[in-house]
């Protein structure tokens, strides 16, 4: 059994050797998905874009601020008195079934600004806004088409320059690139789609979604490792990974708490220099672990782990 100061001390070491690489490439994954949520501050949704409220909180900023009120929050004020409107004619159970489906609509565009709201969108059509409604609409379309062939292979990319970093000094930022050429890049968008579809229907059950975020969690690592997999292996193969895993792994989540309490207090700007690559590369070290167990114990598709390089 994998024991998390052992991961910890060697993803220490890993960020030491590639420190200034490492940085540049979790910026870039930070800038460009939204995976690092709290390290640019103020420029990509985190936790808010899954708050069925974010809509008050807003509301309340703009009522606060009158003279700085701009079409975009008056068109926003509108909407959220909708939404309050059609809340107050719904019973206690009929709120939360509403405030789920309205969560996991957003958390689809997860990585993008808040003005791609998919949710938000439908609620303007039923405003009769038409024109804020397709407006809405042809942003979520093109966040969302960017989130699947451009910022989710990106995110694989991330993984591999961790998992090769582990095996050598000052590893080329090139290497979070390589995942878009040709014949790999497609497999990896639909993978990681899927991933992220399956994820978000199974949070409609809430602890069922926090479940599978932990079996789905080595699917990146494994694109990393093989980017030509086929979706029944990569997910077969991180649900065998996982198994006995999954509390274990939440623990290590748990472990950074008081570092990405230090980065609020620093906005974000200890994340940046520091927590991002450490953390990338402590969850590196794992599936590097989890890989080898794999492989010792024969599990189905293991195979298909055959990147020697990594």
């Amino acid at each position: 059994m994998w024991k998390r100061k052992e991961l910890k001390s060697r993803a220490k070491k890993v960020v030491y050797k590639n420190y200034w690489t490492a940085i540049v490439v979790c910026f870039l994954i930070a800038l460009f998905t939204g995976e690092f949520g709290t390290s640019i501050v103020g420029l990509w949704q985190s936790e808010d874009s899954m708050d069925p409220n974010y809509m008050i909180h807003r509301e309340n900023n703009a009522m606060n601020h009158p003279i700085e009120k701009t079409e975009l929050q008056e068109n926003e004020i509108e909407i959220f008195l909708s939404q309050k409107n059609i809340k107050e004619t719904l019973n206690e159970t009929q709120i939360k079934v509403l405030e789920s489906i309205e969560a996991n609509l957003n958390s689809a565009t997860k990585s993008q600004k808040y003005i791609f709201k998919i949710w938000d969108a439908v609620t303007s059509f039923n405003m009769n806004r038409t024109r804020l409604g397709i407006v809405l609409c042809i942003g979520a379309v093109i966040a969302y088409a960017f989130t699947v062939f451009i910022a989710d292979p990106l995110i694989v990319g991330g993984k591999k320059y961790f998992l090769k970093a582990r095996k050598g000094n000052n590893t080329k930022i090139g290497e979070i690139v390589g995942v878009f050429q040709k014949e790999h890049w497609f497999n990896i968008a639909i993978i990681m789609f899927l991933r992220n579809l399956y994820n978000a229907l199974w949070y409609l059950t809430i602890i069922g979604g926090i479940i599978k975020t932990y079996e789905y969690r080595m699917i990146p690592y494994i694109l990393a490792d093989n980017s030509k997999i086929k979706r029944k292996e990569a997910f077969a193969l991180s649900k065998q990974m996982m198994k006995g895993n999954k509390w274990n792994t939440f623990i290590l989540d748990m472990s950074f708490f008081g570092w990405n309490l230090l980065s609020v207090l620093t906005f974000g700007l200890l994340s940046i220099l520091y927590i991002n690559p450490y953390n990338a590369a402590t969850i590196a070290e794992l599936y590097s672990v989890l890989k080898q167990q794999a492989i010792a114990e024969e599990y189905q598709y293991c195979e298909e782990l055959n990147n020697e390089n990594l």
